[in-house]
C-alpha cells in the first residue's frame, strides 16, 4: 500500500460506556473509518494505535470493511510500549495481565461494543482482531453470538506464564461451543517470538483442539512479534502479507 495513511483525525469519534464483570463502569473513545458492509473491531496492541495500526485499518477499508478502533490506552498516532505498559498496570480493574485461567474484565467492554456495532450496522455479525496484549481477547470474544470471525495475533497473556491461557474454564467452554457452530477461528505468531512463545500455542492447542480443530494455529517463519503491524512487510510472498491475505479471505467468507 503506497497511499498515505489515514490519520485518526479523519475517523468518526464517539464514546462508548459499558459495565464490567467487577461492577466498574468504563468509558473509552471509539474511532470508526469506512462505510463497507463488513464490520471489523480492530483492538489495539500494547505499543498503541500507531501508524502501523492505522495502515492496517486502511488495508481493511480498502477491502470493503468498516473498521472500528476502540482506544483503550496510550496516545494515538505513535507507539510507546514502555509508557503504555505503565498505563496498563495502572488500569488493574480493566486489565489482569498476569492472570491465568481468567480473562481481563475489559473483555466485557469489547463484547458489548461488538454487540452494539452489529446492531448499528445491521449485519449478521462482526469480525475481531486482537494483537499482543489484546490477542487473547479475540479468542474470548468468540463466545459472543454477534462475533462471526476472529484472529488472535501473537496473544501474549498471561505475561510470564507461557504455558497457560488467559481464560476461565467457563469461557473456554463457551468459546468451544460457539466455534463448533460457526467453524474455527485463526491465531498467529512468528516462530522467533519470545513474547508469544511456542508454549502459548501448545497450551491453546491442548485446550481447544484436543478433539477437533477449533483454532487454526499459524506459526510464521521469522523473528519479531507484531505480525500485522510493526513487523508487517507489505511485499508479495512475504509470510506476514500472506497471513493478512488469509485473514481477509477468512473474514470475507464468515461475514458474507
Amino acid at each position: 500500500m503506497n497511499t498515505a495513511i489515514t490519520q485518526i483525525t479523519s475517523y468518526t469519534k464517539e464514546s462508548f460506556t459499558s459495565t464490567l464483570r467487577n461492577g466498574k463502569i468504563v468509558t473509552h473513545d471509539i474511532y470508526t473509518q469506512g462505510s463497507g458492509t463488513k464490520v471489523l473491531i480492530l483492538i489495539q496492541e500494547l505499543p498503541g494505535i500507531g501508524q502501523e495500526t492505522l495502515a492496517l485499518a486502511d488495508r481493511f477499508v480498502a477491502q470493503g470493511y468498516t473498521v472500528v478502533l476502540p482506544h483503550l490506552f496510550g496516545k494515538i498516532g505513535k507507539t510507546a510500549t514502555i509508557i503504555n505498559m505503565v498505563k496498563v498496570f495502572c488500569m488493574r480493574k480493566q486489565f489482569s495481565v498476569f492472570a491465568k485461567n481468567q480473562s481481563s474484565p475489559i473483555v466485557d467492554f469489547l463484547s458489548d461494543l461488538c454487540t452494539m456495532m452489529k446492531e448499528r450496522h445491521q449485519v449478521k455479525g462482526v469480525a475481531v482482531i486482537g494483537m499482543c496484549l489484546t490477542g487473547n481477547f479475540a479468542i474470548s470474544l468468540m463466545a459472543n453470538e454477534n462475533v462471526l470471525a476472529g484472529f488472535a495475533s501473537q496473544p501474549s497473556l498471561p505475561l510470564k506464564k507461557q504455558g497457560f491461557i488467559h481464560m476461565s474454564d467457563e469461557e473456554v467452554t463457551a468459546v468451544k461451543n460457539r466455534l463448533d457452530q460457526i467453524g474455527p477461528m485463526h491465531c498467529g505468531r512468528l516462530q522467533g517470538d519470545k513474547i508469544c512463545a511456542a508454549e502459548r500455542f501448545d497450551a491453546l492447542d491442548k485446550e481447544f483442539n484436543s478433539d477437533r480443530q477449533r483454532i487454526i494455529l499459524h506459526q510464521l517463519p521469522g523473528d519479531g512479534h507484531s505480525i500485522l503491524t510493526l513487523d508487517f512487510v507489505d511485499k508479495e510472498g512475504h509470510p506476514t502479507k500472506n497471513a493478512l491475505q488469509e485473514v481477509i479471505g477468512y473474514f470475507d467468507n464468515q461475514l458474507n
